[in-house]
């Protein structure tokens, strides 16, 4: 491939593949800073039924993409399901500027976010010939361009929706939905030719073995990310009420909305992660990298230790409102966290995929999502009924059984990893770390 025919170093698909996701990620984000808000107050729900309802969108977003990843993979093809999910999903967004059409339209993003989400990485390999050394790092250039669209989203979106309404805030999310699909479109010509892989052969009996060895495996691991989301969702739940109603956002001698410091995580994402990834290169160099579940399992432990900085800001502010630094060291331990295990679990579903089934093994890891969803919608309807230093103390216990849980998984993770490398399924390099929606992913 010729230098002109690339952007940035890197071939001009992956371009269009970062700006298309950067806009998905603008709209989903910019709704979900929204969300929790708009229910409690424009639509006078409680708590508990704003909670169970944030729940059970978010679980069925994550979902559809166990659907969405088969469809693609078996009839429409990763190209058709992009544009006909990112269509459905602008629709949704639009939808949600019209209170009447509120469940219709959540339902209707969902669908949509379910043919979108696990097509449009899983072309990312494809750019690329096997030997090319920019393909290690694909990933993360994706990565750093897919949460500018997350930072962006509720400064630009929590602005409008504080500030003149919540319908200005949710159709500004459907402009930046329609924006992606645009780009997706338009780069067309500069996207890979879908191929069909051929999927290596092995004896009947490793099969079967590897086979049912490597699906405990990703159960086990989702089971535990599935106890770990439980207290990670939170974040665009209950603790985006403790935010609102808890912490002195004044800065400057002007308050700023509760909203728009969700910007704080994914900014941090594009701060860290290059940082991060140097110190993981370091390790390897001097053979004292973690593995992939035991970097997860440290990451369970720095959120859990996120809420108890939370819990410690509550104790010292005795009732009145925390200052508004607490949030800012919360979101940068809380971040940290997530960079730690977030990636490195769906690398690990990434690398275990059949080739001629990379959607829907890529999709299935969506599923430890979707029952995390529901059950931090559960875990969320405690914040009526505990103190708040009782319940951040609850997040951070729920986080430490996680970490327990992928700390006892390492040993058969790593064997199961390095059989598939050595089979030749797998290129362990073919999917590097950072591969994940912010998040929220």
């Amino acid at each position: 491939m010729s230098e002109k025919s690339n952007w940035f170093g890197q071939p001009r698909g992956l371009t269009i593949l970062f700006l298309t996701n950067m806009w998905e990620q603008f709209s989903y984000f910019g709704m979900r800073a929204l969300l929790v808000y708009y229910m409690t107050t424009t639509m006078l729900f409680g708590q508990e039924k704003a909670s169970s309802i944030y729940g059970f969108y978010t679980a069925f977003a994550y979902f559809t993409p166990i659907i969405g990843g088969t469809i693609a993979d078996r009839w429409l093809g990763k190209r058709r399901a992009v544009i006909i999910g990112a269509a459905i999903m602008a629709a949704g967004h639009f939808m949600m500027a019209f209170q009447p059409a509120f469940y219709f339209a959540l339902a209707t993003i969902a669908l949509g976010n379910g043919l979108f989400l696990p097509t449009l990485p899983s072309q990312i390999n494809d750019l690329y010939k096997a030997d090319d050394p920019r393909r290690p790092w694909a990933y993360n250039v994706y990565y750093v361009g897919v949460n500018l669209g997350a930072f962006l989203a509720p400064l630009i979106c929590g602005f409008l929706g504080e500030s003149y309404g919540w319908h200005w805030g949710f159709g500004a999310a459907g402009v930046g939905m329609l924006a992606g699909l645009v780009i997706y479109v338009w780069g067309q010509p500069y996207l890979p030719v879908e191929r069909n892989e051929a999927e290596p052969v092995l004896p009947a009996s490793k099969q079967t073995h590897r086979g049912r060895d490597t699906v405990l495996l990703l159960l086990g691991i989702g089971l535990a990310v599935t106890i770990f989301r439980g207290a990670y969702e939170q974040i665009g739940n209950t603790f985006a009420l403790w935010m609102r109603d808890d912490v002195d956002r004044v800065i400057g001698g002007v308050e700023i909305g509760a909203a728009m410091f969700f910007s704080l995580n994914p900014l941090l994402v594009m701060v860290m992660t290059p940082l991060l990834l140097a110190r993981w290169k370091k390790q390897a160099e001097q053979g004292r990298e973690l593995s992939p579940t035991q970097k997860m399992a440290c990451g369970a432990l720095i959120v859990a230790a996120s809420y108890l900085l939370i819990a410690g800001a509550e104790a010292f502010s005795g009732g009145g409102r925390a200052h508004w630094l607490w949030l800012l060291t919360y979101f940068v331990i809380f971040t940290l966290g997530e960079l730690y295990i977030l990636p490195n679990g769906l690398g690990v579903f990434a690398r275990l995929a059949p080739p001629k089934l990379g959607a829907t093994t890529v999709a299935s890891w969506y599923l430890a999502i979707f029952s995390g969803s529901l059950l931090a919608g559960q875990v969320g309807r405690l914040w009526s009924h505990l103190g708040h230093i009782q319940f951040f103390v609850l997040l951070a216990a729920i986080a430490s059984a996680a970490a327990v849980m992928l700390y006892l998984l390492d040993r058969p993770t790593r064997r199961i990893l390095a059989q598939a490398q050595q089979s030749g399924v797998v290129d362990l390099t073919d999917v590097p770390e950072g591969i994940a929606r912010p998040q929220n992913a």
